[in-house]
């Protein structure tokens, strides 16, 4: 995978903690770059620790399941990307269950929620081969810092007009991702 294409993933997956960071960012009566800061720092650390975890785990069972790797990978993102689209149509107040400011135990629950994607993400990084998991990890943290700090300042100054859409985007790239390694695999795509 190239950088584009692990740029396009992290986007992807960041998609989740921008539309969390925007409901934070409405619920805040002022925000600040300090939520900003806590925002982004929280998811984007979760979504840079979740996909090596998964990277790891893969790696460990790639042996047992190599001859259909490209069908776990494309089906993973597809299933991920499928769920971000589902539950962008069918939110009514998403935004309800973001309150409780910015401490510890708050964080911790909304950055695992929004990190668990990423995990499986990782273990099809993993099967998907050809992947530089370093950068990936630096790219998908650092991308889902900024978009995350920046969420919560658009929602305390626009609303949630950005969140719905966020969500399509990130369901749409990883649904692409995962069809893309599955036709590189097929021989279909060079």
């Amino acid at each position: 995978m190239g950088f584009v294409e692990l740029f396009l993933l992290a986007v992807g997956l960041s998609m989740d903690a921008f539309a969390v960071s925007v409901c934070k960012g409405l619920s805040t009566p002022k925000a600040s770059l300090k939520h900003g800061a806590v925002c982004g720092a929280w998811f984007g650390g979760f979504q840079a620790l979740m996909p090596l975890i998964g990277f790891f785990l893969g790696t460990m069972f790639a042996g047992v399941i190599e001859a259909f790797d490209h069908w776990v990978a494309f089906g993973l993102l597809a299933v991920i990307g499928i769920n971000m689209l589902k539950e962008a149509f069918s939110r009514e107040e998403s935004c309800e269950s973001c309150d409780g400011g910015f401490g510890f135990k708050t964080m911790f629950v909304m950055a695992v929620a929004t990190s668990i994607d990423a995990l499986a993400v990782g273990i099809s990084l993993a099967m998907a081969g050809n992947v530089n998991i370093w950068l990936a990890v630096a790219l998908i943290g650092a991308t889902t810092f900024c978009l995350s700090a920046l969420g919560v300042k658009l929602g305390n100054v626009f609303g949630s007009r950005y969140e719905k859409g966020a969500q399509i985007a990130g369901g749409v790239i990883l649904i692409l991702l995962g069809t893309k390694i599955l036709l590189e695999h097929l021989g279909v795509i060079g």
